[in-house]
């Protein structure tokens, strides 16, 4: 359990390498809120990242979170795959420059011209500059009423330990729809669990519906617990809980084995997944005899040191050569044959090309089934218990997290 603020900071500085985030700091001078966020994103630089990006063709084939609950509001329908912009405007970790704004222009307007401009930002991304950008791109491109609704928004609440209530979630979610340019969000939700004032946040997300703020809410990193007692907060006051985020591949296949994705399926709740390319493990892009350098190197060794990872990488391959396909979208459409939304980042046109194409053929039940069983046997990626949510609200006893 968590017990301290200096405890809990430390968790959400290891957990932006981890994710996608960046840091909001308590009230304070405007420069010492900077040297805390700077602080927080350096030391999370010891996790590791790898980004990947969208999926383009049958876009039309929309995954609907329209609820089986006719009385509850707050449904979304998002496309099948989604963009997360963790990298756009992070120069701590992503090294963002602003000479880069054009990729991301174009990333935006590819999106956009498929049909597929759906983003995954957060208050903590760049220090709210992720959603500046998305703000203005939109702003610059979208000159009618109907051009500005293709394009969806989700973005997070961040739970740090110095925000308890429920008007911090209005507060933040304000500043989020100003900076995106003020039209009001697609998806809000809670970026990660607290060791306490979760009931205040999910009143939060509640009370910015009811204000117009946002169109739809949802939770992220929650386990099964969570997110059952959150879904029956919300249908108190007739609100849904659309969507929860969290952690799923090929190599972190922890929500389908402890229940979590059929929890989600039972009570319809949409499950996007991030990091659906395993921080670059999921590319093709090492081996044995070219390894990652930084926080991922250590895991790349207990990779390829357990013949099973190579064993999945191979089997990966021969789907490719199936399909004629990149490596990469293997592993995007076994996010998506699971029922869940992959939102891998893309910070060229390239990488969004590649990854918006994913969509243009599927697997296989034999296929989904060989890569299964593969991924099944993998150890040496990372587990539950090394990942640093708190896993139990101290007010509540309620367990948060699981995977």
């Amino acid at each position: 359990m968590w017990t301290s603020t200096v405890k809990y900071s430390s968790f959400i500085q290891v957990f932006l390498l981890a994710h996608q985030s960046h840091a909001l700091a308590p009230p304070s001078s405007s420069s010492s809120r900077r040297n805390f966020l700077e602080t927080s994103l350096v030391t999370t630089s010891s996790l590791v990242a790898g980004a990947s990006l969208p999926n383009l063709s049958n876009a039309n084939e929309e995954v609907s979170t329209l609820s089986t609950d006719t009385n509850l509001t707050g449904a979304i329908s998002l496309p099948p795959i989604g963009l997360g912009a963790w990298a756009w405007g992070d120069s701590l970790f992503w090294g963002y420059n602003p000479k880069n704004d054009y990729d991301l222009r174009e990333v935006f307007d590819y999106a956009f011209n498929m049909n597929l401009a759906f983003f995954d930002t957060a208050e903590l991304y760049g220090l709210g500059r992720s959603e500046d950008l998305i703000g203005k791109f939109r702003k610059d491109l979208c000159k009618t009423k109907e051009e500005e609704e293709k394009v969806i928004v989700a973005s997070k609440f961040a739970a740090l330990p110095w925000r308890t209530k429920r008007e911090d979630v209005v507060k933040a979610c304000k500043a989020s729809v100003k900076r995106l340019g003020g039209q009001p969000i697609d998806l809000y939700q809670i970026h990660f669990p607290n060791a306490y004032a979760n009931e205040a946040y999910w009143d939060g997300l509640a009370d910015a519906y009811e204000q117009g703020l946002v169109r739809s809410v949802g939770v992220s990193n929650y386990g099964v617990d969570a997110m059952r007692a959150c879904h029956a907060k919300l249908a108190e006051r007739g609100i849904k809980l659309a969507t929860n985020q969290i952690q799923m591949s090929l190599l972190y296949r922890w929500p389908i084995d402890n229940g979590l994705l059929d929890a989600c399926k039972e009570l319809d709740v949409k499950v996007l997944s991030y990091s659906p390319l395993a921080l670059g493990f999921l590319t093709g892009k090492y081996d044995a005899t070219h390894l990652p350098s930084g926080p991922r190197a250590k895991t790349a060794e207990l990779l390829f040191h357990d013949g099973a990872y190579e064993q999945l990488l191979a089997m990966i391959r021969n789907v490719a050569e199936n399909h004629d396909a990149p490596v990469s979208q293997v592993a995007l459409n076994w996010c998506i044959a699971k029922g869940t939304i992959p939102i891998p980042g893309a910070r060229t046109i390239n990488q969004a090309k590649q990854n918006l194409s994913t969509l243009d053929w599927k697997l296989t039940a034999e296929e989904e089934r060989l890569l299964d069983d593969a991924s099944s046997k993998v150890t040496g990626f990372i587990t539950p218990d090394k990942n640093p949510f708190p896993r139990v609200d101290k007010d509540t006893g309620l367990k948060m997290y699981d995977s």
